[in-house]
């Protein structure tokens, strides 16, 4: 099994080329992030090759303050496709291959969800002239309150209704636990859907080697159900460090 490092969360107080460094230093096989956007694309590319770590994905900018996105938002549609391009293009630049497109925070009605779908439909057209994916994440209200899909169900819905071959899921093993439970059942119905994975502990949202989750009985359980991308490590630290929580990645790297 394959982990990726979330930079967006692991050593966040480097600039995100030295976190790329950090994170191959460290034994993890790729790394994806949040927002690179303020960095220098050749800078970015250059670590990325020095590390010999793919970037596995980033998310679209969230927008204005006090925003978590767009793409869900019924009349910012011009702002919210020019981050999907945004996002895009620099993936692209990286050779990303996953682009999140975050929603917003909405009520659930109808004309954002309509909004919501006609924007993933532009993004997954632009992404596929690139042979990108675009990803969906549901995420737990405690974290996001009102952000647009909170159930793997409802990004199912959402894919089934845009129809494209490159949109999936971004499985949060953590948002999925403290809003739906039954993991195993969720991973192994819905793995044609999932596109991506991530971990953390529930519920402090640290290292995923405590807590409610039985990480390496359900990784096991995921790569028996087919799922052979990676695995992404999106957590925040406990420690004084990353590395002093980092024995997590040998032990399930033991047993997986």
């Amino acid at each position: 099994m394959l982990f990726s490092a979330n930079i967006g969360f692991l050593w966040g107080n480097l600039p995100l080329s030295k976190r790329i460094e950090a994170a191959a230093k460290s034994g993890f096989d790729a790394v994806e992030c949040h927002f690179p956007y303020d960095d220098d694309v050749s800078i970015v590319n250059e670590a990325l090759l020095a590390s010999k770590l793919p970037m596995v994905g980033l998310n679209t900018a969230l927008g204005p303050k006090g925003c978590f996105g767009l793409a869900a938002i019924t009349g910012e549609e011009q702002r919210a496709r020019a981050l999907i391009d945004q996002a895009i293009d620099y993936a692209v630049a990286i050779n990303a291959q996953n682009i999140n497109v975050v929603a917003g925070l909405t009520s659930g009605n109808a004309s954002a969800q309509t909004t919501y779908c006609e924007n993933l439909e532009y993004a997954c057209e632009r992404a596929a002239t690139q042979s990108k994916t675009i990803v969906i994440e549901p995420l737990n209200p405690r974290a996001v309150p009102n952000y647009h899909i909170s159930t793997v169900e409802q990004a199912i819905e959402t894919i089934l209704s845009v129809g494209a071959d490159n949109i999936k899921i971004m499985f949060d093993f953590y948002h999925a636990q403290i809003v739906q439970g039954d993991l195993q059942r969720l991973i192994t119905e819905h793995i044609q859907h999932i596109g991506h994975v991530q971990i953390s502990a529930v519920h402090d949202r640290g290292e995923p080697d405590v807590g409610e989750i039985n990480y390496p009985y359900l990784l096991a359980a995921l790569s028996d159900a087919g799922y052979d991308g990676y695995v992404g490590a999106e957590y925040k630290p406990r420690g004084q460090s990353v590395e002093s929580g980092l024995a997590w990645l040998s032990e399930f790297r033991s047993i997986l």
